[in-house]
């Protein structure tokens, strides 16, 4: 049998299209009426394909290439068609759309056994009439080639895949190009036999779909039931049925719920409304209520993207810096940096993905030996999903990334002794005249730096700056003026690592208004009170001094009266005591 004596021109796959033969070299086109479901039996098993499921002509363009001048007359268990007997046939052309077209189906070479529906399981392929496992060996089966087994078992999308411990002898291995071009995996220029480690382990939605979206997680939806798939009217579906939905495809929590986004509705439409309560495992397990429903009014079936917030980095200053994780079937890992050509290029792609500006730098830094998701660049440079990338692996290297706006936000506030209101959250009301300080602070990453106070106003825009102390700075206004009234923010800006780093705050809106009726009754009754008060107290405080001054001028008069009391009776008897001493030291003769 001869691999290249027929083929199937203008179809979709090797499968499908317009027969050809081959014979002396040359290729020629086969008039149906030649043709019949024996050799169309045969052509599709020499081609590696599955039974044949469409025999009709007019389905893959006018025919170019000479006519067959043959019947063919196969039995059916021929392996090729030039093995078949035929008849000569007088035949020279072929009347327009009478060329033999043909669709051989591919359903019967995959499947997934050993899992909990006919939906999940090992990945098997039905080869030279052998099933075997499909092994794994390379990074070319991601979630993006495992939607091909699942689009053709029928089971919706790829939900998730993984690399198992294989203990099987032989397997068959696929090519990745055959992944790729969706060529039936069954096909002998796809599959070869092969010792591996490894095989697939398969899980498909099976009940539920995304079609002609952007990746595996949106598109217009679709539910499968009784083996036909439907679309759903958007007055059937709300948030909660849209959570179940991401989450049962294996992605994010939904974040566009809207009709007409993704092509006109060709399926019949669900005639249920769903009723879930946003915490089942799949869509249909939510309760459901009847519907008259019909058919959907056009751009009102449910269109649906799911986020896909699977990247982020740990360990360093802030979110946008640290090491490289992506989440993938329900697991956080490193992402393996084995890969050489590693580019600021392909890490811009993660800084974009995360909202944190351009890629700053990018290093692979060694570890143990530690499991790892493996990307390929150029998948993260094809903006596919990058969870639709992902293999897995283990690794020494992993990679770390610094994006431009790894800073932390700093935080602006304002204080005043008066005068100042707060409205709403960061806006702000000052009165006229009174004093106050807006004080820009930021967490602690790095040392040093300063901060910008910028002002911007309707005719005016003004810059402060201030060096960061302790990681804050403070710009007072002695007295607000209409001319302060504005939008503020703080601006911090340090050097690191090599690079000039900046982040800034909210914006704080600033309105000067004219004092209050409170204010003024502050000032024109308190403060003259308070004054009142203040100068009563003064009083009363020098009349209790002047009164105790006085009565110590009192007492001290009557304390020095007495003492000269004292002082002259006491000296007379001191003069006495003198004279009778004088006496008695010395007597006087007689």
């Amino acid at each position: 049998m001869s691999p290249d004596s027929v083929r199937l021109l203008n179809g979709s796959s090797l499968c499908s299209g317009r027969l050809e033969v081959k014979s002396d070299q040359s290729w020629s086109s086969v008039c149906e009426t030649d043709f019949d479901q024996q050799d169309a039996e045969v052509v599709c098993r020499e081609l590696g394909c599955g039974p044949p499921s469409v025999l009709q002509g007019a389905l893959y363009e006018e025919v170019e290439a000479p006519v067959w001048s043959k019947e063919f007359q196969c039995g059916g268990q021929e392996s090729a068609l030039l093995d078949c007997r035929s008849s000569g046939s007088a035949r020279n052309s072929c009347s327009p759309g009478k060329a033999v077209g043909l669709t051989c189906s591919e359903s019967d070479d995959v499947r997934l056994v050993g899992g909990p529906s006919r939906c999940a399981g090992t990945l098997e392929l039905k080869h030279l009439r052998e099933w075997r496992p499909m092994g794994y060996s390379d990074d070319s089966w991601t979630l993006k080639a495992a939607a091909v087994v699942c689009e053709q078992l029928d089971c919706g999308s790829a939900v998730s895949m993984e690399a198992a411990q294989s203990s099987y002898k032989f397997v068959w291995l696929i090519r990745s190009s055959c992944i790729v071009s969706k060529t039936p995996l069954s096909n002998r220029d796809c599959a070869i036999s092969d010792q591996l480690d490894y095989i697939l382990k398969l899980t498909c939605s099976d009940s539920v779909r995304l079609l002609n979206g952007s990746s595996l997680c949106s598109g217009r939806l679709e539910v499968k039931s009784n083996q036909s798939w439907s679309s759903v009217c958007e007055t059937d579906f709300d948030q909660q049925d849209a959570e179940v939905v991401c989450r049962q495809l294996g992605c994010g929590p939904p974040s566009v719920l809207q009709g007409a986004l993704y092509g006109e509705v060709e399926a019949p439409v669900w005639s249920k409304e769903f009723q879930c309560g946003g915490h089942e495992s799949a869509l249909l397990d939510c309760r459901s209520s009847g519907s008259a429903r019909n058919s959907c009014s056009p751009g009102k079936a449910v269109g649906l993207t799911c986020s896909d917030n699977d990247v982020r980095l740990v360990g360093g200053p802030s979110r946008c810096a640290g090491t490289l994780e992506l989440k993938h079937l329900a697991g956080w890992r490193p992402l393996c940096g084995s890969h050489d050509s590693w580019t600021l290029k392909e890490a811009a792609v993660f800084c974009e993905h995360l909202d944190c500006g351009s890629a700053v730098s990018i290093e692979k830094r060694r570890s143990s030996r530690t499991s790892a998701w493996l990307i390929t660049p150029e998948c993260v440079l094809s903006t596919s999903p990058l969870r639709g990338c992902a293999t897995t692996d283990s690794s020494y290297q992993i990679l770390k990334l610094t994006c431009s706006d790894f800073l932390v936000q700093p935080v602006i506030s304002v204080s005043s002794m008066n005068g100042v209101s707060k409205a709403q959250q960061q806006e702000l009301r000052v009165s006229r005249g009174s004093n106050f300080t807006i004080s820009c602070s930021i967490q602690p990453q790095y040392p040093g730096g300063f901060f910008q106070l910028t002002f911007t106003s309707s005719n005016t825009a003004y810059n402060y700056t201030q060096p960061a102390v302790n990681h804050s700075a403070y710009f007072l206004f002695p007295a607000a003026k209409l001319a302060h009234q504005g939008n503020y923010s703080c601006v911090y800006h340090v050097y690191a690592i090599a690079h000039n780093f900046s982040s800034e705050s909210r914006l704080l809106s600033v309105t000067v208004s004219a004092p209050t009726d409170f204010t003024v009754l502050i000032t024109m009754l308190i403060l003259p009170l308070t004054l009142l008060l203040v100068i009563t107290a003064l009083y009363f405080y020098c009349q209790a001094s002047r009164g105790q001054k006085s009565s110590r001028q009192k007492n001290t008069e009557l304390l020095d009266s007495n003492q000269g009391v004292c002082a002259g009776e006491g000296g007379t008897a001191a003069n006495k005591g003198v004279q009778q001493d004088l006496q008695r030291a010395h007597p006087t003769a007689t």
